[in-house]
């Protein structure tokens, strides 16, 4: 797990051809891996959406463990900021950036 702090550079045409799988990167982050893994765009928002899965997972379990407060106010706090995190990440790939989310975007999983 590598953490990245700088934008990606994606090409004009990689970005036009692929904005409908990165959208579908916050969606279902496996779905750019199988259709469009020679596109650096759409890996760069399968990535960040497999973080932001993997934190919804981690929120969910911690808010589950923890009685009253993690199930009245931390669950859907932290669900609401990661709907959030999510139209954001949303939001970039739509416009063609490569702008990683607030928080949770500098981590690396998936190779661009």
């Amino acid at each position: 797990m590598n953490v990245e702090n700088t934008e990606l550079q994606a090409e004009p045409t990689d970005i036009a051809n692929n904005k409908g799988m990165a959208i579908l990167g916050y969606i279902l982050f496996f779905i750019p891996l199988l259709a469009a893994k020679q596109s650096r765009f759409a890996m760069y928002h399968a990535n960040q959406g497999l973080i932001l899965f993997l934190a919804l997972v981690a929120i969910n379990i911690v808010s589950t463990i923890i009685p009253v407060i993690g199930w009245l106010l931390i669950g859907p706090l932290a669900n609401l900021a990661l709907f959030i995190l999510a139209i954001l990440g949303i939001v970039n790939a739509a416009g063609g950036k490569c702008k990683p989310l607030p928080l949770i975007g500098g981590f690396k999983l998936i190779h661009h």
